[in-house]
């Protein structure tokens, strides 16, 4: 007969050991490893122990040694191995890093994943995961515009003064014209949205027309004050300032918040602003559009209502703009400007000191 392979249980470990299998909420594994145990203890030899369990003899004595050099602890986890690949070293990452910013990969504009690999001799994951490390994707690139106004600083503390700040007895509207919006029809229905697919639409369209969207939003309420007309000419715009005038209180002064397009500085809407006194134009600085808030307005109408939207003519289109409006007014919510004006030119400050270090 073999010799039986028998070590001691403590008192103490034994109770342990069989409230780890009783337990339901133990690992199935570490279930294993205490009845390995508790077999042992009871004087079993390794192959009847590797019978009652289901494993092999090689288990049953790995984990009667482990027990006797780390207790029951050394039975709650496993232990530790060298990894399969030896990691990468500081220098390899550093290439990586160097080679992202300041390099670039033959016949194309930014690296991707795989030709960094090809390059560097890497797997296309150990660059994924150097880049995430670092916050680096090249694949990204945001569009950015400075204003070069000479009144850029006296216009954006005038603009954002209107925001944070707005004068007694007024009304402070951000108005704009939306150009071109194109009547555009599919060519064949699509299918409707269900469980496990996307809506489908055609990638081409019929145009049917285009029409342009007035709008005056009342900068402390949300509301929006529109009209859609064919063309944007100064004979448009002046319709549309005597829209706001008819439908605003006479009483109230109005600060209009404007960009530089000609439109608005022709000289029969000049004429037209000095026969009413209680308009007051503010312009925003040029390539500064996002100073103006209906901007954010018609972001929203655009994704919302216009973008995936099929009109099949012009009045079709008019008609869903005005119905956008409509909804828009029955719960109006305005939109909270927070950044100050000297916090706007500080970072336009820090943005034009890191381009003019670069070039």
């Amino acid at each position: 007969m073999g010799k039986i392979e028998r070590i001691e249980v403590p008192a103490a470990d034994r109770d342990r050991l069989e409230s780890l299998v009783g337990d339901r909420n133990t690992p199935q594994k570490v279930v294993w490893r205490a009845r390995i145990v508790l077999l042992t203890g009871e004087g079993l030899r390794a192959t009847e122990v590797a019978a009652r369990i289901g494993t092999s003899t090689l288990t049953v004595r790995r984990w009667r040694r482990r027990y006797a050099q780390a207790g029951v602890d050394g039975l709650l986890k496993d232990a530790t191995r060298p990894p399969g690949r030896k990691p990468l070293t500081a220098a390899v990452i550093q290439r990586v890093v160097a080679m992202t910013l300041h390099e670039k990969p033959p016949r194309a504009t930014q690296w991707s994943v795989r030709s960094m690999a090809a390059v560097t001799g890497l797997s296309h994951t150990s660059v994924q995961r150097i880049w995430h490390a670092h916050g680096l994707k090249p694949h990204l690139v945001k569009t950015f515009k400075l204003s070069t106004d000479k009144h850029f600083v006296e216009k954006v503390q005038d603009v954002v003064g209107l925001y944070l700040d707005p004068p007694d007895k007024a009304l402070v509207l951000a108005v704009d014209e939306k150009s071109q919006i194109q009547a555009l029809d599919r060519t064949q229905p699509g299918l409707p949205l269900k469980k496990g697919r996307a809506g489908t639409m055609t990638h081409d369209y019929k145009r049917h027309g285009t029409t342009t969207l007035f709008a005056a939003l009342d900068v402390a309420t949300g509301t929006v004050l529109g009209t859609c007309m064919k063309r944007h000419r100064h004979q448009e715009f002046l319709r549309f300032l005597r829209v706001i005038h008819r439908n605003t209180d006479k009483r109230l002064d109005l600060h209009l918040i404007v960009d530089n397009y000609a439109t608005h500085k022709h000289p029969k809407v000049k004429a037209w602003l000095e026969k009413h006194p209680r308009f007051h134009l503010h312009f925003t600085p040029t390539s500064a559009s996002w100073l103006n808030q209906v901007e954010r307005f018609f972001a929203l109408i655009t994704q919302e209502r216009i973008r995936r939207g099929a009109f099949t003519s012009v009045p079709d289109l008019e008609s869903a703009i005005m119905d956008y409006l409509e909804h828009h007014n029955a719960d109006p919510r305005p939109f909270v400007w927070t950044a100050s004006a000297s916090a706007i030119l500080e970072k336009v400050a820090r943005a034009k000191q890191a381009l003019e270090s670069q070039h």
